[in-house]
């Protein structure tokens, strides 16, 4: 008898187990469903108000707008949801991002850190439920701050962000962006380091031809490579795509290249009514020849604007409904800030983003060639080893090498 009530329990501990390990794959794959929606329509509108090379990271921007969306109520959260695609189910979206975070933080063969952090008022009445939701399901750290002191409030913040990007990110929030009015600011910062899965030799590095238009042309530094790569057409964007993977197959580049010189804008545009997944099921491994330009690209966004643009609207207006968050306080935001970073080399790719929400009181032939040599897309992304799913953390273009 014995026995058998120990086995008993031993399946039941089993189907349990089973049981919490599908919901976890439910919630992720919810919330990376709402990630997916999100990028290209975001990334189309950043792109319209920053003409020029550009990086940025959804991802940044999704997690720490996921965070303060955890805090609104009524029709602000109402908009949150529908801008961030967020799951309806408020368990799926904060087991998703627990998820997310823990998954992305356990890669292997090269670097990638995601880390939040909550810098509150000291006197800011924060509720505790808050607190903890951040904590346990962003792995968000907290830190008391007197903001009436912005410009030692700001080298906190600042000096926080540099460390978890390797440097590279600074100076994300200016002292003039703080007052004694500020109750809270939530910051992402993501770092990725990687190394190509078969690096460029640097002796095949070459000045070469870049279209920067259909009438100027300047030469580049262009690393060249023959080998094995994902290649395909994308007869609906009027373009290609290669994608080239780093080190333990986890992460890639995918570059997509208009067929026009002056292509890009018409790309990007249709970008939004497709996906990653769907364009990758358009490729084959291909031997070929590729040209790629050298490139580093450095971006500061103010992105009030373009969250408005895209249906965020009563969370930067007295009509804000952060309740929450904190009981007492007529929170809104103020500012909504990312700072992005990205070198690629013949070693790989070094890239880092921190986003800050601000919450304020009131050839050879027989070979195919793609030769990178006029204005590009691209994007860095993650596959999921388990399904088909894809976490992009990074998105830009280069129109100027």
């Amino acid at each position: 008898m014995r026995i058998l009530i120990r086995s008993f329990w031993l399946v039941a501990v089993a189907l349990i187990t089973m049981s919490e390990a599908e919901k976890n794959v439910e919630a992720l794959r919810s919330v990376l469903e709402g990630a997916n929606q999100f990028n290209f329509p975001f990334f189309q509108t950043v792109a319209k108000h920053n003409p020029g090379n550009l990086i940025t990271s959804p991802l940044s921007v999704g997690v720490v707008l996921a965070m303060a969306a955890c805090g609104a109520r009524v029709n602000t959260e109402a908009q949150f949801r529908n801008v961030l695609h967020l799951p309806t189910s408020d368990s799926l979206a904060t087991s998703g991002y627990q998820s997310l975070i823990d998954n992305l933080n356990n890669v292997k063969d090269n670097k990638l850190a995601v880390a939040n952090k909550a810098f509150i008022a000291s006197d800011l009445n924060l509720k505790p439920s808050y607190k903890n939701l951040t904590e346990v399901y962003f792995r968000s750290a907290s830190q008391l701050v007197n903001f009436a002191q912005n410009k030692e409030a700001a080298n906190i913040i600042n000096s926080w962000v540099e460390q978890s990007t390797n440097n590279l990110i600074k100076e994300l929030i200016t002292a003039e962006t703080l007052d004694g009015m500020t109750r809270l600011v939530l910051v992402n910062a993501i770092y990725f380091k990687g190394q190509w899965k078969d690096k460029f030799d640097p002796e095949l590095t070459s000045n070469m031809p870049f279209h920067t238009s259909k009438v100027e042309v300047k030469n580049v530094p262009t690393m060249y490579r023959q080998d094995n790569y994902k290649y395909g057409d994308l007869l609906d964007l009027n373009a290609t795509f290669v994608v080239i993977p780093y080190k333990g197959d986890e992460l890639s580049m995918i570059i997509i290249l208009p067929n026009e010189i002056d292509g890009l804008s018409d790309v990007e545009k249709k970008l939004q009514n497709t996906s990653l997944t769907n364009i990758l099921s358009h490729g084959n491994e291909e031997k070929m020849e590729l040209w790629l330009p050298k490139f580093k690209v450095e971006s500061m966004l103010e992105l009030n604007d373009v969250l408005k643009e895209m249906g965020l609207t009563d969370a930067f207006t007295a009509r804000a409904n952060f309740s929450g968050i904190a009981d007492g306080e007529n929170l809104y935001i103020s500012d909504v800030i990312q700072k992005a970073y990205i070198e690629v080399n013949e070693e790989g790719s070094e890239a880092a983003a921190a986003t800050g929400v601000v919450l304020t009181y009131y050839s050879y032939p027989s070979l195919i060639s793609m030769r990178i040599d006029r204005p590009f897309y691209y994007a860095i992304y993650k596959s999921q080893t388990e399904n088909r799913d894809i976490v992009m953390l990074f998105s830009g273009h280069v129109k100027d090498p």
